[in-house]
């Protein structure tokens, strides 16, 4: 899923205490030391001494989040390598996310974070759980959701001595009619699945069966060129066309590696890709993310900088509380493909992998979807606690086309819909989408 910091709503105006009047900051004149809040996330950060701390706000009160510290001034790393760079002029940037997020000092804490919310009543839980849900969730009528009613239904089956593993179940029962690949629940252990309806949820054993059927099928038994752990892989086809697989937006270095090392790691693969001779000589270009479960949405935006010689807005980003902010293409310092391009999608491209296929929706030049609509997944996660130590998310993004529509929930539709590795696909020896690619691109470079 697109990588962020654990954050919240935005409160009503008026719940979160006075800001800060202009000339008496809280904080150091250029600093980044002080209280902030997050406008559209709602959480509260507490900065000083080279400490970050973050509060995770609703309605019914303040619950303390991730803490980070100072590594450079102005940027703070979380205890899991997330990198934080609060600007002193009032703006936050996550590490591996598009966009920034607006900030505005305060000048104290708000007085909601004095409420205590005790940490062994699992009534109030669930009632944190639900009230962010409604403060923050866009999608309630796009998957025709009545959040109220679920209350409804499901309150009245807690009581505050309900038990961990009881409430755990009661928690993802709610979540399950989403069908929202960006919400869980979970108490430390791996959270259920939520997916739309029909897809897979083993995208490791999905990954392994492609990679496998492509290789013999798609690519006569050559191996591809490898880069990035395995998640990105190239090879030339016949005709002049390139094929580059790309399996997911993170996990191109060691578990403790930063968005700093992913980048250099892509950036190694690219340039060994796309050199001056092969972008000069390529009739077509296939990029697969049929199978990518995501990771971060800034290198989908960072690839597709070497896919154009021309500035663009890929998408724009708001929440429910938030102006559309939009995020740029940039044409990279390196050599660059701008022929034709076929993107292979399916219901197993989630998140980033739709993020990057969103970018290339207005990219100057000839860009056609081949297979599936993706899984309609877009925005970053507000990863959350509860009073009681347990652990959610959900979305709290729209990421928005040109002309204002998202593809949440639907998905990006294809130009040309095929079957895309379905079992018939595997016993007959098929790859429909990839064939559809290839002869399209032919006619393209014409």
């Amino acid at each position: 899923m697109a990588v962020t910091i654990a954050m919240a709503s935005v409160l009503a105006a008026g719940t979160v205490g006075p800001v800060a009047a202009a000339g008496h900051p809280n904080g150091r004149a250029g600093s980044a030391d002080g209280i902030w809040r997050v406008d559209g996330y709602g959480s509260v950060l507490s900065i000083a001494d080279g400490h970050l701390e973050e509060y995770q706000t609703t309605a019914l009160g303040c619950v303390p989040g991730v803490e980070a510290v100072r590594t450079a001034p102005g940027t703070y790393r979380t205890g899991d390598g997330v990198l934080l760079t609060v600007r002193p002029e009032g703006t936050l940037h996550v590490a591996g996310s598009t966009g920034d997020r607006r900030l505005r000092r305060l000048a104290a804490m708000p007085e909601i974070c004095d409420r205590s919310l005790p940490e062994d009543d699992a009534l109030r839980a669930f009632d944190v759980f639900w009230q962010t849900f409604e403060e923050n969730y866009p999608f309630f009528e796009e998957r025709g959701i009545d959040w109220h009613a679920v209350r409804d239904t499901y309150r009245p089956k807690v009581r505050p001595d309900t038990k961990k593993e009881k409430l755990l179940d009661l928690l993802d029962d709610m979540l399950a009619p989403l069908h929202d690949a960006h919400t869980s629940v979970s108490d430390g252990g791996f959270p259920r699945p939520h997916v739309r309806p029909g897809t897979t949820t083993r995208l490791d054993l999905l990954d392994t069966r492609a990679k496998e059927h492509i290789v013999r099928r798609d690519l006569g038994g050559r191996s591809p060129q490898e880069f990035g752990n395995g998640r990105i892989s190239y090879a030339d086809l016949p005709d002049g066309q390139g094929y580059l697989r790309i399996s997911g937006f993170s996990g191109y270095a060691g578990k403790e590696s930063t968005y700093a090392d992913q980048l250099a790691e892509l950036d190694r693969a690219l340039d060994t890709v796309l050199t001056r001779e092969r972008t000069a000589s390529l009739r077509g270009l296939i990029i697969d993310v049929r199978v990518n479960g995501g990771g971060e949405d800034a290198l989908g935006v960072h690839l597709a900088g070497r896919l154009t010689d021309t500035p663009y807005v890929a998408y724009r980003k708001r929440t429910r509380y938030t102006s559309p902010q939009p995020v740029r293409v940039e044409p990279a310092d390196a050599p660059r493909y701008t022929g034709p391009v076929a993107v292979l999608t399916a219901d197993t491209t989630f998140s980033a992998g739709e993020s990057f296929t969103q970018a290339l929706i207005d990219r100057p030049g000839r860009t056609l979807r081949v297979g599936g609509p993706t899984q309609g997944v877009f925005s970053d996660t507000l990863d959350r606690l509860l009073p009681n130590g347990m652990e959610f998310s959900l979305p709290n993004e729209e990421f928005l086309t040109r002309t204002g529509r998202t593809y949440d929930v639907t998905g990006i539709p294809p130009h040309l819909r095929t079957p895309v590795f379905t079992e018939e696909e595997f016993l007959k020896n098929r790859d429909s989408a990839f064939d559809a690619a290839v002869t399209a691109l032919k006619a393209l470079k014409h």
